[in-house]
């Protein structure tokens, strides 16, 4: 086979070689770490996610620190508090667990990083659900708006620098941004959860939150059959000023989040969620797969489908490596 000419191969041949064809990078700036801040003085173990745990406000101060050091692009706080109700009254108490570790954080790391809140109401409700709930007991879409406009509130007081808007209710984000800007907040930020999934892959979430959920979110979350409805909701949000739309989870939806990337005018991030963690650390931990391996090609995975940074729990190690690597 003298005569062949075009071998691909040759751009493979050396790790040099391959680095410098290497089409898509990952950059611990484009590193978002998920974390979760507990009411009281101790940290807690999440059993279904090895590594991760339940934060106290003084464990997260020092693990937002070595975030910082990592470099990584921000941490998205999600509060745990001991005490829930009907319509999640201490989602919007300035002492409550979430908005107490977000000023908390805020204090400890300045600008060093971006730190970001989850807002939605299931963390804070008896029922655990994302909204109030009507008589009949459905979710009250409008009902729930007037709340989460009172967290946005809450939040950007704390001093959260970007409002991720979970709850996957229609109209949110006009919503949240017609009340920040009413009341001096203009520069806060809005990530919209565009196309978030009704999902089995988050499982090992619901205890890291201490969900007290029944049922299932179908009427508000999306259909995994559906692509073009992903796709729509994130042009709704982009249309209501969200400042940034998600695809969440990521790996089983890659699809999507290539539609999403490629018809948005502003960044677009994906959500690696609980379940996606806890399959790699699971099947790693039997020996089954190369676990340094399978948690880098799983992230590039996500960037090369389109993301301009992602949510994912191993964030902080990820970083370490990459430095590590262009040390």
């Amino acid at each position: 086979m003298s005569n062949l000419v075009i071998r691909p191969r040759r751009l493979r041949t050396t790790p040099a070689l391959r680095r410098l064809a290497s089409e898509i990078r990952v950059h611990p700036a484009e590193l978002i770490l998920p974390m979760f801040v507990r009411e009281g003085d101790d940290a807690r173990p999440i059993a279904s996610m090895p590594g991760v745990v339940q934060h106290s406000v003084d464990s997260a101060r020092r693990a937002v620190v070595a975030a910082a050091e990592a470099g990584i692009g921000g941490v998205m706080l999600f509060g745990v508090p001991d005490v829930r109700d009907a319509t999640g009254t201490g989602a919007t108490d300035p002492n409550g667990i979430l908005n107490v570790a977000t000023r908390a954080l805020v204090e400890e790391i300045g600008d060093s990083l971006v730190v970001q809140t989850d807002l939605c109401l299931d963390e804070f409700t008896d029922h655990g659900h994302c909204g109030v709930l009507a008589p009949d007991g459905r979710v009250d879409n409008d009902a729930t708006l007037l709340r989460y406009q009172d967290m946005a509130l809450a939040q950007a007081r704390a001093g959260s620098a970007l409002l991720g808007l979970s709850g996957m209710m229609d109209g949110q984000v006009a919503a949240v941004r017609e009340t920040l800007d009413a009341a001096g907040f203009e520069d806060t930020a809005v990530l919209a959860y565009s196309a978030k999934y009704a999902s089995a892959y988050y499982g090992p979430f619901r205890e890291a939150v201490a969900s007290t959920l029944t049922g299932n979110r179908r009427t508000y979350q999306l259909d995994p059959a559906n692509r073009r409805e992903g796709v729509r909701e994130a042009q709704i949000d982009i249309d209501e000023g969200a400042d940034i739309v998600m695809v969440k989870p990521a790996g089983s939806y890659l699809d999507v989040l290539a539609e999403v990337a490629a018809m948005s005018p502003v960044p677009v991030w994906a959500y690696q969620v609980s379940g996606e963690y806890s399959m790699i650390e699971a099947a790693a931990a039997q020996g089954w797969i190369d676990r340094r391996r399978a948690v880098e090609e799983s992230v590039l995975s996500i960037r090369r489908a389109g993301a301009d940074a992602v949510l994912t729990y191993w964030a902080v190690e990820l970083a370490t490596w990459l430095n590590e690597e262009n040390a």
